[in-house]
């Protein structure tokens, strides 16, 4: 999907292409519970998937999803490769229509709105996408890129704009003085902290997070996940984090989705999955992370 295709699907995204794109439990089934932040996620759903459908041909990649997400807490979609996760991702921010089934954002049925509502919910649901080189033009400087969605939004004249950008490049731990640089010129790591104050430029109320920390080695990993953690506390923004690793979203989930063939298998509190686990596709997930297992067994030994 070409940049310009973004910037029409979520307002304010550019650049190259993006990331390519038992039991069961379907339709409205939830559950909530305590996670990352130490404490419980606020009531309500900020954003709804209810019975999302699609397929490919004759391929059924997503079967009858649905989950909801509050303010302030974040839901890990958690799958092997083929799951379906990023497909969910990327129908929730309208980079792909679902064949069946909602996105509501605030109540909202993103797909029944138009014109100036469209592009005003358009700017409170973003996304952070696996490639940060991919996601940012090459030929822009990283503080035009970062503006970007201010001139599309917001009122705010070029001074504004200027210092906007400097407070958010300070915020995801770089200098204001990047902001001339061209994305060519920083490390993976720096390129992700980017592309995150471009997304938080508005002050989304939710942020999707395909696969945010994959390309990333373990140290900087950590230091991503720290810094969405912080922006989270600090913004109160609903978040989606999709990841094939369950010992990365261990350090940022409230609640974790677990999908496999298309389908949400399990969903629950993070807690109770990493110790747990009700689906026996999960509990093989949980078992393939040894951290975890050690986890699991020292919870049952308690």
């Amino acid at each position: 999907m070409s940049g310009p295709e973004q910037a029409r699907a979520c307002g304010t995204m550019s650049g190259r292409e993006q990331a390519r794109a038992g039991g069961t439990m379907s339709g409205p089934e939830r559950a909530r519970g305590g996670g990352a932040s130490g404490r419980e996620p606020r009531a309500g759903g900020l954003l709804e998937a209810r019975g999302l459908v699609k397929t490919f041909g004759r391929r059924p990649a997503v079967r009858d999803v649905s989950f909801e997400v509050g303010a302030g807490e974040t839901l890990a979609i958690v799958g092997e490769s083929g799951s379906g996760k990023s497909t969910t991702a990327r129908m929730l921010v309208g980079l792909l229509r679902p064949d069946r089934g909602q996105v509501l954002l605030a109540g909202d049925d993103l797909a029944r709105l138009r014109g100036r509502a469209l592009r005003a919910r358009r700017k409170d649901l973003q996304m952070v996408f696996q490639d940060p080189l991919g996601s940012l033009n090459p030929a822009m400087r990283v503080g035009a890129s970062i503006a970007e969605p201010l001139l599309l939004h917001t009122g705010l004249d070029a001074a504004a704009r200027r210092d906007r950008v400097a407070e958010l490049l300070r915020q995801v731990g770089l200098r204001p003085e990047h902001a001339d640089r061209l994305p060519r010129a920083f490390s993976g790591g720096q390129r992700q902290r980017i592309a995150i104050a471009r997304a938080i430029a508005c002050d989304p109320r939710v942020l999707i997070c395909d696969e945010p920390v994959s390309a990333l080695d373990v140290s900087t990993q950590a230091q991503i996940l720290d810094l969405l953690a912080g922006l989270r506390e600090a913004t109160g923004f609903g978040c989606v984090f999709i990841s094939h690793d369950l010992a990365v979203v261990r350090l940022v989930a409230d609640r974790i989705g677990v999908m496999r063939g298309g389908e949400l298998v399990e969903l629950g509190p993070a807690e109770q999955i990493y110790t747990d686990p009700r689906h026996e596709y999960t509990r093989e997930l949980v078992a393939a992370v040894p951290s975890l297992t050690a986890r699991r067994g020292s919870h049952e030994r308690a």
